[in-house]
């Protein structure tokens, strides 16, 4: 059991949960709705990390991608994900067990993502239900990650503080200690950011040799090597 209970935020895509493939299958239904080519779907781990608007981008033809071309795509892709996004998407192994510890433990988890919200929430709580005590993904107006805004919006509402500013001084008023959890360079410079020590997970969209080559001190190759870090930095 740790001495200090934590704010323990984590990642979505390629950290909780494997959505490649219902990703992949979103992005090439819009794709041909709109006339262009697709991609396999092994290839989309490359293109996922910073929102669905980049994520489009980075699979269009380099000329078409102009911010029309992006937002008339988005509209197929957001009607075919919406209704497809846990089709394929699981779990990664260990994960649940890892959440009950977690849970068990006193501490309190969120989820901070670059999908859009309404996608974010339905997905999370699908899978994992009532167990998050806050779920945010990209809201507009708000700056995605690795942009911390995120995170002091995730430590507000854990705070249940309605007075607490939506600053960089945020940290400091969340009740807990505070870590991040995920599994790219967008996570690690998003913990960064907010000042919050980082756990890279290596079975995410990210190989491990380029989290190693990073810089990442902290790498979890199974969820359960979490708990065990945990306990050598409490």
């Amino acid at each position: 059991m740790l001495k200090h209970r934590l704010n323990i935020i984590f990642d979505l895509d390629g950290t909780l949960l494997n959505t490649i493939d219902d990703l992949g299958n979103a992005c090439n239904y819009a794709l041909k709705q709109c006339g262009f080519g697709i991609h396999p779907v092994e290839n989309y781990p490359r293109m996922v990390g910073n929102g669905i608007n980049n994520l489009i981008r980075r699979a269009l033809p380099e000329e078409a991608r102009t911010e029309e071309v992006v937002m008339r795509v988005r509209t197929h892709f957001v009607s075919y994900y919406d209704s497809h996004n846990c089709d394929y998407t699981r779990p990664y192994d260990g994960i649940p067990q890892l959440l009950r510890a977690l849970k068990k433990e006193g501490h309190r988890l969120a989820v901070a993502s670059n999908k859009y919200n309404a996608a974010t929430e339905k997905i999370v709580t699908h899978f994992f239900p009532l167990v998050f005590d806050v779920i945010l993904g990209e809201r507009e107006g708000v700056e995605r990650k690795p942009d911390p805004q995120i995170v002091y919006d995730i430590l507000c509402r854990l705070a249940a503080d309605s007075a607490c500013r939506q600053t960089e001084d945020a940290p400091a008023q969340a009740e807990y200690q505070t870590v991040y959890v995920g599994d790219s360079l967008v996570d690690r410079d998003t913990a960064a950011n907010a000042g919050l020590p980082f756990f890279a997970c290596s079975w995410g969209f990210v190989p491990r040799e380029q989290l190693a080559a990073a810089g990442i001190r902290h790498i979890i190759d199974k969820p359960e090597e979490l708990i065990a870090l945990l306990h050598q930095q409490d």
